[in-house]
């Protein structure tokens, strides 16, 4: 169960949390199963947080930093993840269905068995991701499948 002063937190928009994420880089933030489908979480510093079991479906995290943070069979099926850095990230078993990672960078991260199904990686780093067991069909570029 997410901590409910987090996610008060979080509704105070992101100059009031990344300021709050700068005075307390020791607390690690507890987003676990909580519904934040539709929200706006562009460039929230959600480094290390705890989102695992959460619903971000159809969510704005653009310009995030997702770095290292615990999204295990999250929901983030049709959410939009444009220049994301989620680095050493832990997906493992997360719903990414026609997410849009354009740019993201998902370098070191943790992608067992996630179900990317549609979703459009153009320009998105995946050096040294576990992709192992990953459900990876109809990829695409935001003007049609990857290739020419």
């Amino acid at each position: 169960m997410a901590n409910q002063e987090h996610l008060d937190l979080l509704k105070q928009g992101p100059t009031y949390w990344n300021q709050w994420r700068q005075h307390n880089p020791g607390i690690r933030p507890d987003l676990g199963f909580a519904n934040l489908s539709f929200a706006n979480l562009r460039w929230l510093n959600l480094k290390k947080a705890d989102l695992s079991f959460a619903d971000l479906s159809s969510a704005r995290i653009d310009g995030a930093i997702l770095a290292e943070a615990d999204l295990h069979l999250a929901n983030l099926s049709s959410a939009s993840l444009v220049k994301t850095d989620l680095r050493h990230a832990n997906l493992t078993g997360a719903d990414l269905t026609n997410v849009d990672l354009t740019g993201a960078d998902l370098s070191s991260a943790n992608l067992r068995v996630a179900r990317l199904s549609g979703a459009i990686m153009r320009e998105t780093k995946l050096y040294e991701a576990n992709l192992d067991g990953a459900i990876i069909e109809n990829i695409k570029k935001r003007r049609g499948l990857l290739g020419r």
